[in-house]
Order: C-alpha cells, then structure tokens, then sequence
C-alpha cells in the first residue's frame, strides 16, 4: 500500500489519517487494531436487540402530503417525544434528485487516490475529504471516509471545494443542498408548532431563515472483512439542529438506541428521509425533544453510501432551552462552543449534552 494511495499527508491532523478505503483494499480477512471496537460497543454486544427480521418498523413514519397540516404537525410531535427519530415521505424533493446526488458522490468515491486526495481535509474546518473526526491522538478509528461540506451561510459556501469530478456532482449537490434546506425549514415549522409555539420560534432561534447554518456529511462505508468488530460510525448523538439522512438505497446500516437501550436496525422506506433531532434542538425545546444515540454498521459484502444533512442554529448564537418551556435545563451556549468539545474528542454518545445537564443543575443548587 503506497503512501500516496492512503495518507493525507498532514493538514494539521496529530498523526497521518490512513483512507479506510485503502485499508479496505488491503489488509486481506484481518482489520488493523486501531479500528476494533471495544468489546461493549461491537456490534455484535449483548445491548444489540434487533426487532424482528433485524429491523424495526416502529419507528414513526410522516407523510408530508396530509392535507391537515396540524395533523402533520401532531405526528412529528410525538415521534421527537417519543423516538427522536422519524421518517418522512411525501416531502417535495424528487426522488430523480435524490438518486443524482447519491450517484454523483458515489461516483467521487470511485474516482483515483490522486484525485480524491486534492480534496484532503483538516481539523481547522473539517471541509473537504475525511476520514476521522477526534484531534485526539491515538485511540480507536471509524470504519469510513466521508467528505464535509458547508452550505449556508453563503459565506462559507466555495464551490471551488467541493469536488469536480464526476462533473454532475456540483450541480446535483447544489440543487440537493437548496431542496433540503426549504425541507428543513418545513420541518422546523411543525415542530416549533408540535412544542405549542408560533410556527416560525424554533426558525428564529437558528437565526432566522437565511441566517441559519447548514452543512453536510457524504459518508463512504468501505467493505469490511471483520463487520462484526467495528463500525462505521461510533455511537453519539448529533451535535446541531436538524439532521435529514439520506441512506443508501441498497444496503443498511444505520441503528438507533431506543429507550430500553437495545440497539435496533432501521429498515428505510424508499426514497424517505430519515429525520433526526439534534441537541441543539433537545436543549431548545428544553428536553421535550430528544435527541437520540445512533450508530452504523459496516458490511463485509457491500459498500454503503449515506448523505447527512445538518440544519444548524447560526454558528455564533447563543442557544438556550426557550423560556415559554420552563425552567431552563441546561445553559446557555453558542453552537460553535458546543461543537468544539466534539472535535476535540470526537463522537462520544451524549456525553456533551449530559455535563451541559449537570452543569445547570449545579448552577441552580448554588443560585
């Protein structure tokens, strides 16, 4: 394996990121050490209870195209109280679009090291092509590569790095990116409605429209010859708003934590999106909202594509429970102060938004 094959060869990192891709081609029936999981968060551990079929169909499902919009409202409402975690269909965005931008990046995948490596990213901004989230050194590793991107503000938006080959994938991504954004704004709506607010509160907590955040995630899932020992993604909650998952057609992975811990397989509806909160939405609604713990599995027959899409609150913004949802739960704190304490270390359950709790809690001991 050649070094230019797999190595970024610095950009600020504290050791050289390794391409899981390249590891994938490489290293026969055995993965590397630094990717195996700790026993009690394989896989394959005692706290893994898929329902029936290995899936579970529970989790809520919201067709957008009701024509009682309060009634669309009252269903999303009671799968982030509930689940914190929801499929939508029926929601404007058309499916010819979402298989354009799944192929386009399947396709940037595919392209050679060399050229993919053009895209290499650092911890200063994470934009650009990945393959670990920590600055921490040592430790264990994720099982895939992704590539980061900003969409809103405008500001932060540069084509010139998002990739050029395929030469559909620019275009595709920008069109996705505006499509999902009014989706997003839909949702926050129903959901700022859902909390018994005005229908436009959560929207102005992020900013207001056009002063909002939004970014995305196109993560690649290798094929891996010991499935059973690490993941694709470590278990954590999402540190932003509003995260619109776009999973891959063909292959599953993604599982969620439900409330009696078990870890369950969801099995998505085609052309859906998978809609999950947030913390910054959990610490806005003041824990009406939950978000949830979720984690993905890798294959060792297939590679896996998934396009995550996070709706933010504006970077800057100080981001407190509202007061209209009683006494605050947790205090008041800036998205990008949030976000930091998860590059640091990387993904770790909900162990931010739990020191946040604990914090209030002793604020308010002592006041």
């Amino acid at each position: 394996m050649s070094s230019s094959s797999c190595f970024n060869g610095g950009a600020g990192w504290p050791e050289p990121v390794v391409r899981v891709q390249a590891v994938s081609d490489t290293c026969g029936e055995t993965i590397p050490e630094r990717y195996v999981k700790p026993p009690s968060e394989r896989p394959t551990s005692s706290s893994s209870q898929p329902g029936p079929g290995g899936n579970n169909n529970d989790i809520p499902v919201v067709d957008m195209s009701m024509p009682d919009a309060a009634e669309t409202a009252r269903a999303m409402d009671a799968a982030c109280r509930e689940w914190g975690f929801f499929q939508v269909v029926n929601h404007g965005v058309r499916p010819e679009l979402l298989r354009r931008a799944r192929a386009s990046w399947r396709g940037f995948f595919r392209q050679p090291a060399s050229v993919r490596e053009r895209y290499a990213n650092s911890p200063a901004t994470y934009e650009g092509y990945g393959s670990r989230l920590g600055t921490a050194k040592g430790g264990h590793l994720d099982w895939g590569d992704y590539y980061f991107l900003h969409l809103l503000p405008p500001a932060l938006k540069s084509h010139h790095k998002w990739p050029s080959l395929p030469s559909t994938l620019r275009e595709a991504t920008e069109e996705y990116g505006e499509e999902v954004v009014k989706l997003c704004r839909r949702v926050t709506r129903m959901l700022s409605e859902g909390l018994g607010l005005d229908g436009g509160r959560l929207q102005a907590a992020f900013g207001g429209e056009g002063g909002e955040g939004a970014c995305m995630r196109v993560n690649f899932y290798p094929r891996c010859p010991q499935p059973e020992l690490t993941l694709g993604v470590a278990a954590h909650s999402d540190p932003g708003g509003l995260t619109m998952l776009l999973v891959d057609d063909h292959v599953r992975g993604l599982q969620v934590r439900n409330k009696d811990g078990h870890w369950i397989t969801v099995d998505p509806v085609p052309d859906a999106f998978i809609v999950n909160v947030g913390d910054q939405i959990q610490v806005l609604s003041n824990a009406a909202y939950k978000s949830v713990e979720h984690r993905v599995t890798v294959s060792a027959a297939e590679e896996r594509l998934s396009l995550a899409f996070f709706y933010n609150p504006r970077s800057d913004l100080p981001v407190a429970p509202m007061p209209e949802l009683g006494p605050p739960l947790y205090p008041e704190m800036t998205f990008d102060e949030y976000r930091a304490h998860i590059r640091r270390r990387g993904l770790s359950g909900k162990a931010q938004l739990q020191a946040l709790q604990t914090a209030a809690r002793s604020a308010r001991a002592a006041s």
